[in-house]
This record gives structure tokens, sequence and C-alpha cells, in this order.
């Protein structure tokens, strides 16, 4: 077994999941704006601290993807963030593109960004420890899109990705996430990600990317958020295991599927039934960034300084999603 293939069960296996912490300096204010914090270095630190130091760290996240601006900052022990979460029994991780911007020749479409001077990047972040990284391609979906132009574009910048992490001796999450804004119906939501997938794995393989090496982090099947076509949870797992059967290689080790837009309880019942109904030999698990933190900060708002109150409802909700990650989660189990 490589050692990549390490890394990345260490991080998903056992039920747990991955913490996304990642969100950008403008995304996180965008939260705190919401709770009516303050936004500053410090604010940001506190509340993500109070996180990474909760107890489910050791049992729930085996992983915790950071911010450029996370990841150099000192927390109030005097430790480095990484060294912070290293001692919890976490493994840290990092994002490392620099966003999605415009496609040129499809204005409507984005291309995500970061692939020159990356290499450098990586080994600085080797150095100060993170096992794994992220980076994350946006396809929209409508009678259109996503274009060939923006599939392909966003499958070759997945595997230039990881081709240079895996150089680096670091696990790349691919992370190919089909949006779900929009009108369309599940039927073209399953469509249109296998084919995204489909795609980024022709890449991946192109590029000699090392596929028990990688996690995976797609969206799940679902309708658009606008759409008059809903259908069950249970029509949500049955689509997405479809899907990831038929188009990831079975090589891959695990996928992390992101929230997307879903409700905490949503993310959560919907991946207890994938794994219900899982019969293949991936590993299902979760890389929930608001579907984790979201309670958590509403509470956490109201009184900054209390750090016990806000981890026992963080820890609530990473325990839930580490129950439906071995598909024993049950709306009873919910506070």
């Amino acid at each position: 077994m490589s050692e990549l293939n390490n890394i990345a069960l260490k991080i998903i296996e056992n039920g747990k999941g991955i913490l996304a912490a990642d969100e950008s300096t403008s995304t996180m204010t965008k939260r705190l704006d919401s709770v009516n914090v303050p936004s500053t270095p410090e604010n940001r630190l506190i509340f993500r601290e109070t996180l990474f130091t909760s107890s489910s760290m050791t049992d729930c996240i085996g992983g915790v993807i950071l911010y450029d601006e996370t990841i150099k900052q000192i927390s109030s022990k005097k430790k480095k963030i990484t060294e912070l979460i290293s001692e919890m029994g976490s493994l840290p991780g990092i994002k490392v593109d620099t966003g999605a911007k415009v496609l040129a020749g499809s204005k409507d479409e984005k291309i995500t960004e970061g692939l020159d001077g990356l290499r450098e990047r990586l080994k600085e972040y080797y150095k100060i420890g993170v096992k794994f990284t992220k980076w994350r391609g946006v396809y929209l979906i409508s009678k259109d899109y996503p274009s060939k132009l923006s599939i392909n574009s966003n499958a070759h910048a997945l595997a230039r990705y990881s081709a240079l992490v895996q150089e680096c001796n670091m696990v790349p999450i691919v992370e190919p996430e089909v949006l779900m804004d929009g009108e369309h119906s599940a039927e073209d939501c399953y469509k249109k990600t296998s084919k995204v997938i489909e795609r980024c794995f022709e890449e991946l393989i192109l590029h000699k990317v090392d596929l028990k090496g990688i996690i995976l982090k797609p969206n799940m099947i679902l309708p658009g958020n606008k759409s008059k076509n809903k259908i069950s949870n249970d029509e949500v797992a049955r689509l997405t295991l479809k899907c990831l059967k038929n188009c990831v290689p079975s090589e891959v080790p695990g996928i992390a599927f992101l929230s997307g837009g879903q409700s905490e309880i949503e993310a959560t019942e919907n991946l207890n039934l994938i794994n219900k109904h899982n019969d293949t030999n991936f590993i299902m698990s979760y890389s929930y960034g608001r579907a984790l933190q979201q309670s958590a900060l509403k509470f956490w708002s109201k009184d900054i300084k209390n750090i016990e109150g806000t981890q026992k409802i963080f820890n609530h909700r990473a325990k839930m999603n580490t129950l439906a990650a071995q598909g024993k989660w049950s709306k009873d189990f919910e506070i």
C-alpha cells in the first residue's frame, strides 16, 4: 500500500470525514456578517480554533482543509495551526486553487486558476506539515451548460494540479462541483455530472495520477434548487450511487461528498442513505463546510467566548455525519 493511499484512507476511514474550513476571507466575511460578528483575522481564528480543538476532531474528523490565511496564524496556545490539528489526531490540508474566474470563450462559465507557481507553493506547504490539498472546479447546469469547453478545461486543470500534488507527496482532493443552482431535474444533474466525472478521470489517467492516492469530492445527484421536480432522499442516494459506480475507477479509495447548499439535516440524511445502499468498495464520507459549521456559527455568534457551548453544537453535527458515513444515522439522534 502506497504512502499516499495510507493518507487518503486515514482521512476517511471508520466513518471519519473532512471539515472544509477553507473559506476565503471574502466568503468567511459573508458568513460572519450574516451572524453580526466583525470579520477580523482574530475573530476568524477564534471561531476556527474553537472547532479545531473540539473532541470530535479526534473521534470524527480525519482531515481539515485550511485557507492560506489560517495556516499561517498562531493559535491561542502559541502553536502552529497544523500542529494543533495534528495533535487532535486529524490531518491538516490546504486549498491551493486561487478561485474560479470567467472562462475565456464562455463568459457565463468559470475556470479555476492557480497552477502558476503551484509547485513551489506545494513544497512550502509540505514543509509545514500539510498532508493533503484541495482544488475545486465549478460547472453550471442549464440547457447549454456545462459546455465541452468548461468540462475539458476544468478536467485538465484538476489533473495538472493532482499530478503536481502527488509529486510533492501529498494527497489531492479532486473536487468537480456541478452546482445545484437552477431549474434542472435530477436526471439532468445525473447526466451532466457523469460527463464531468468521466472527463476528469480521463485527464487524471492521462497525467499519470495514482488513483489510489486521491479522494474524489463530488456533488450528490440532486434537482436544481429552483426545480419543480423534487425527488425523495432514497432517489438521491440511488442516482448518486449509480453515477459513481459508472464513472469512478475502482482504484479510488474514497469519495467525500460536498454538501453543496443542502441544509445540515439534508446533507446528513442523504449521506446516510447513500451508505445504507452502498454496494461498492468505495468509502463514502463527507467533506462539509456549512453543513458542519452553520449551527455552531449561529450559537458562537451570540457569545464568542462560549467555546464549550459552541464545541458541543459542532461535536453533535460531526457525530451525526460520522454515523451517516457508516449508514447508522437516524433522525431520532438529532437534538
